[in-house]
This record gives structure tokens, sequence and C-alpha cells, in this order.
């Protein structure tokens, strides 16, 4: 029996978990073991992919970028290990891998697997989007770089900044209920929120660009620089705020 899209994508994202966990115990450190992680991730979800979808075209951070997608009617848009520099850092579990489809115009279904804590997440079915708790507005941001925008929300929602790894943990963070929102500028790719992006709108997720605009996918010039995730009680301020940070 073929494989449904959603059980693809996940099915690919687990493919890359199977294959990186494994490289962190094996003696690799740094660069070497984030280079050997980008590599095998990237085998995995295109032998999956190549398998099950053949005549679809893979649009993948650690592959040449092809004219073909802008003509394609589907497009998988997949980034094999986001973060690698937590990947690289033992112990800790804030990296993730993406597997977006992108069809119609859209994204249409994706996963995110969490290796580190043995969780894939899937557009279809989403978990329900946890109740807020009592207390700050919890902001995501990235661990080195966190943007003056989220700076901005933060004093504007008397809230509080969480440093965390990749985008697509950062995105998780706020289907799961870890934070609040997550706001960030100052460079990302397609490929860094496609499957993360997919699946907080499938759980009811505010997701734009920082001046609340549409994220537009499978676009020409594969850069997309900023991106706002955010409770939808908590949407407007957050962009309201992060709009007069700028």
């Amino acid at each position: 029996m073929e494989l449904t899209d959603v059980a693809v994508a996940a099915a690919a994202a687990q493919a890359a978990a199977t294959a990186l966990l494994p490289l962190r115990s094996g003696g690799l450190e740094g660069r070497a073991l984030g280079d050997a992680g980008d590599a095998a991730a990237q085998r995995a979800i295109l032998a999956l992919l190549t398998a099950e979808r053949p005549d679809d075209v893979v649009f993948s951070e650690e592959a040449a970028d092809s004219d073909r997608r802008l003509t394609a009617d589907r497009v998988w848009i997949v980034d094999p290990l986001d973060g690698t520099r937590e990947y690289s850092d033992p112990g800790r579990h804030d990296w993730a891998v993406h597997v977006a489809l992108w069809t119609g115009g859209d994204l249409v279904t994706a996963a995110v697997a969490l290796p580190a804590l043995g969780q894939v997440h899937v557009t279809d079915p989403v978990p329900p989007l946890p109740a807020r708790p009592d207390g700050p507005v919890r902001i995501a941001v990235s661990r080195t770089r966190p943007p003056a925008e989220a700076e901005a929300v933060a004093r504007a929602t008397n809230g509080e900044l969480v440093p965390m790894g990749s985008a697509g943990y950062k995105t998780l963070a706020v289907v799961r209920g870890e934070v609040d929102a997550y706001v960030h500028s100052g460079g990302m790719y397609q490929w860094d929120s496609a499957a993360p992006v997919a699946i907080a709108r499938a759980a009811g997720l505010v997701t734009c660009r920082l001046d609340g605009s549409p994220l537009v996918y499978n676009a020409p010039d594969p850069s997309l620089p900023d991106l706002v995730v955010a409770r939808p009680e908590l949407a407007d301020r957050v962009l309201a705020a992060a709009r007069a940070g700028r």
C-alpha cells in the first residue's frame, strides 16, 4: 500500500534521526561530527524520498539548488540537520530534522523529528496546543544572537527571552507549549522554517514575517530571513511590538 504524504515525511525524518543518533557517540567531534551528520541525514532522506516519491523534486540545504523546483508540482523542502552546532555539542537536545512538502502553491504536509527526544511531530494528526500557564510571555530566541525585535517584544509584554538552539526546535517549542512565541531576524533560509511552520500552522499558531506578511515557500530566492511564530491570543501584541522594535 502506498504511503500517504505525511507518512512519507515522517518516515524520511525518522530515517534521518536513525542515521544521526549513533554518530554522536562514534568518536567524531565539532565540525567533523556536524559535517558527518549533515551528509548522513541527507543520504537517508534522499533515499526514502527517491524510493517513495521518485518523480518529486527535493530542495535541500545539503544539495545544489535547481530551477526544476520552480516549475515542479511537488517539491520537498528539507533541512536534514537543523542546528548543527547543537547536534555537535554533547548532551544538547535542541536540534531537529525537517521534511516538508510544497504543492499547489503552499506547504501541505510536514514532519519534524526531534531525535534526541525520540519524537517526530507531523501536520496530521497534530497534538492540541497546550494551555498557556500563568506568568510572563516566554519568547524563544537564538542562543547566540537574540534579535532586537524579540527584546522589544519582551519589554512590551513584560515577557522573558528563552534562549534555544535550532529554528525547528524553537518553532516546535511553541507548538509543544514550552514557550509562547518565537521571534527571529537576521538571516534564515526556506528550509530552516518550512516543516516546522507547516506544523505550527496545523496547530493553530500564527506564522508570518516580522512585518506581518505571509511566509512564501519555493520562491526563487532561497532566503527567508525573518520569522514570527506565536500563539493566536498573543500574535497581535507580539507583531506590534516586533514592528516597533525594528
